[in-house]
This record gives C-alpha cells, structure tokens and sequence, in this order.
C-alpha cells in the first residue's frame, strides 16, 4: 500500500514540475499539493473555499501599504510645534537604541526637516513630505498613538506582520485567507508585489503552520513580473490532454484513499494553477488602462518599475478579488531607516505619495473604498532627538510611530491618539500592534479571539493573548 502510494505521488510530482516549476505564483500551491498526508480535522476538502466570517465585515478585503525601514512620524503625520522651537534643547531618556550606547551619554531634541500645515475640511495636519497624500486626509483616519514591542527591524517588521517579535508565525495576509478563503480561485487569495527582500524575509508572507494554500505568492515588479505562469507546452489542446492524464492519475489515487480529505484539495489545486494562467496575465496587462489613469498614478506606459506599477496592479488584483495585497515599497537597504541623512526620505516619499493617494481616489470612483480597507504603516517610528542637535538623522523609535487606515468602516478625515509635546511618548489612546491587528480583522468581521489554529498542543492567533479593537476609528 506505502509502496503503491509513493509511486503515484511521484507521478504527481512530476507532472507538476512540468507545469508550474519555477513560477512565483505556486509556492502556496507546491505546499498544499506536496504536503504531508497527515489528515487535519480543521482542514476542509478546499482549504480556499469561501468561508463565512464570525460577524457581517464592512471589509472584504485588505490593501497592505508597508514602507520598510521606518518612517519618521515627526517628519510627516505628528506635528510637533514644540520640536522646532526647542530644537537643541538637551532631554534625559532611558531609550532602547541610545541607553549604554558610546557617544549618546547626552540626547538633545532634533526639529523636523518638514513643515506642517492644515489639510482638507478636516483639518489634520500633514507634513510638506507627502504633499499628495495630504489631499486624502478627509478619507482616512491617521493613529499618531501606534506603538510596538521592538526596536530592531527584523523584530519590529517580522511584529508588524505575525503579531510575533521573535518566532515565526502566520503573516497576517495568511490568517485573512485562511479566515475568509479565496473571491477568485483563479487567482492566489494572498498577494505580495516587492522589488526587494524585506527585512525577515519570506517570513513577512509566510503561512507558517497554517495550511499552505494560505501563504503570500510574492511578485517582483519587473517585465516579468510572474514567471513561468504562461503556458509551458506548444497548444492548449496538448496541455489539456496533459491535464486529463493528471486528473486521471489523480482520481486513481483518491478512489483508493477516500478517507484523506487532503486528496481533493490538491486535484483542486491543479484546476487553480490552469485558471492562473488566464487570470494572471489579464491581471498584470497594463495596457486597457486609460492614460489618464497612468497619469493619476505617476505611471509611464509600458513601465513596470516603481510603487505607482505596484499600487496600480493592486487595484487590479483587489478589483478580480484578491483577499489581502501587500505593497512593499522598497528592501532591507536603501530605505526609510535614516540614521544618516533624514533627506534620504524625500526620494522615497516621491516614490510613493502620488500612487497612494491616486489608488485611494481610484478605489473612491470605482466604489470599491466602501468595502476595501487600505493600511498604511511602517515598523516604527524614528526619534525626535539624536546626540547632537546637528545630527542628519534620527535612530529606531518603537515608543511612538503613525500610521493610518481608509476604506471599508474606518471613520474618515480623523485624528486618533496622541503624543508628548516632542512625540517621544503616547500620551493618550495608545495602539499597539496587536491592537491594530484587532482592528483589521475586526472591519473584516472577526473578532480577533476567536480566529485560532491549533498547532503544538495550543490554540495561536494573529494577536497572541492581547489586543483591542480601537473602537475611536471605526464608523
């Protein structure tokens, strides 16, 4: 029986080494099809089949906005007037990336490079850093209260993502697929478009122990943005001669193993990969967009390079029912973290304000803001100070940072929390991690205590054993 059994696995590999090796669409189907056959009580026949969520959702998906490497709040949604008039002024901190540290025994208050000033009806204070996302204030609601638990990038980035600073864990893209399921079976459930490895890496997108139909396909902008996804044979009458030989391989081996509930799922996964080459190429075609819309976003015709390709093709992605997209804007180096020179953030806010503020206006027109939730956040903050008032840059801040939602049940054209006159600490409604996972997954209809797995003997969620839905920033 093992024997018999091993040999027609190997058949299944083979034919899927055929059709999808190498391409960045199949890791979640490769995990799902060469999984382990260990039947899981929690698992269904289709791992991605629609689900209900605990309570209806004002959101039925996520557009992730992640800028790697921590943008400072004091220079763009935290305006500090006391931090430019006290610039140079020395302050007594306990902070995690000077205390003990050679050449920081004194700290002393840093002005912003940025002036603030007055947006939209509602009046939120934006920095002249994010000049076109300044006019989207009156859609979203802005949290200057965020906070995490790390001050190094792995930690807080791998935090950001799982809910976990120091052990792998689901990303939170994996637990809304695996909470809701897949709109579009045609496409993956979970998408990631980043030119470059972020800091803790595939770990970011990872689906760790839940089912791997659940983990991030990544995407890497570029003129083949999704590699080998078109068809590998000469005639689609072949590949579907192919593919009946597959299926028929396939229901073989289920007829004598009808008590593994795995089996369907993967024969599903097969039919996936055949509409994925349909639907991914429509997806990432450019070329129907009007050139007004390539204007909007800052997008030349035929480029695929740039945060404005990313954001674009995340509408499109989100539009054909992507449960969650991500958009990383840049890698590990090269970006947000100026320690050197805070003018380092000016050339990446260019890459992104003009597309973000043109995908929030797209979605509004399209009707799509109604029920998609847009995030925007870093990993944390930087600081309002540095060892000498002269200093270019600033250091890591985990104790207060900004970050802001729009869309789908969030309250728009608001300000909630706040910090200390310099922004070094929160001071009131203070939103930690957790709690905007919380909140996330509450616009998407979960209460975030109940959307478990269990693994190892316990039961783990995005949350771990704390978080609160921030109730000020919902409708």
């Amino acid at each position: 029986m093992r024997h018999t059994q091993t040999c027609d696995c190997e058949n299944r590999r083979g034919f899927l080494r055929s059709f999808v090796a190498g391409s960045l669409l199949m890791p979640a189907i490769l995990s799902e099809l060469l999984a382990d056959e260990t039947p899981d009580a929690r698992r269904s026949d289709d791992p991605l089949a629609p689900k209900p969520a605990h309570f209806p959702g004002k959101a039925k998906r996520v557009i992730f906005l992640y800028m790697s490497g921590g943008v400072s709040h004091v220079d763009s949604f935290d305006p500090k007037p006391r931090l430019f008039s006290d610039h140079g002024k020395e302050v007594k901190l306990d902070h995690p990336e000077t205390n003990d540290r050679a050449g920081y025994e004194k700290l002393f208050l840093k002005r912003p490079q940025w002036e603030f000033a007055a947006r939209g009806q509602s009046g939120t204070e934006v920095s002249s850093l994010f000049p076109h996302m300044a006019t989207c204030v009156d859609d979203i609601a802005v949290i200057r209260s965020m906070h995490t638990s790390h001050s190094n990038h792995y930690n807080a980035t791998l935090g950001m993502h799982t809910g976990s600073f120091d052990f792998a864990r689901p990303s939170i893209g994996a637990w809304v697929s695996y909470g809701l399921g897949a709109e579009n079976r045609n496409l993956p459930s979970f998408i990631v478009i980043a030119p470059q490895t972020p800091y803790a890496g595939s770990q970011v997108w990872a689906s760790d122990f839940l089912p791997g139909a659940h983990q991030g396909t990544l995407v890497v902008p570029g003129p083949e943005p999704v590699a080998n996804v078109r068809r590998r044979v000469d005639s689609l009458h072949r590949q579907e001669v192919e593919l009946a030989a597959l299926d028929r391989l396939n229901r073989r081996h289920l007829a004598s193993h009808q008590d593994d509930a795995l089996l369907p799922a993967r024969i599903k996964s097969f039919e996936t990969a055949f509409g994925m080459q349909v639907a991914v190429p429509e997806a990432f075609d450019l070329a129907q967009e009007t050139d007004a819309t390539l204007k909007q976003y800052g997008l030349e015709r035929g480029s695929t390079q740039g945060f404005a390709w990313q954001c674009l093709v995340g509408r499109r992605l989100a539009e054909r029912g992507v449960r969650f997209v991500e958009l990383i804007d840049v890698g590990s180096s090269n970006n947000w973290d100026a320690h050197g020179d805070m003018q380092t953030h000016g050339p990446l806010a260019k890459n992104v304000d003009q597309p973000i503020a043109a995908l929030l206006a797209d979605l509004k027109l399209r009707g799509m803001l109604d029920d998609t939730l847009v995030v925007f956040t870093t990993e944390f903050g930087r600081t309002p100070f540095n060892n000498s008032a002269d200093a270019k840059g600033r250091e890591h801040h985990n104790w207060a940072f900004s970050s802001w939602l729009a869309g789908a049940g969030v309250k728009p054209g608001i300000v909630y929390g706040e910090t200390d006159e310099y922004g070094i600490k929160v001071v009131r409604d203070p939103v930690h991690v957790h709690d905007f996972h919380a909140t996330i997954l509450h616009l998407l209809g979960f209460d975030h205590t109940r959307l478990t797995y269990r693994h190892a003997g316990r039961d783990y969620r995005l949350t771990d054993v704390r978080g609160e839905v921030v109730r000020g920033v919902l409708t």
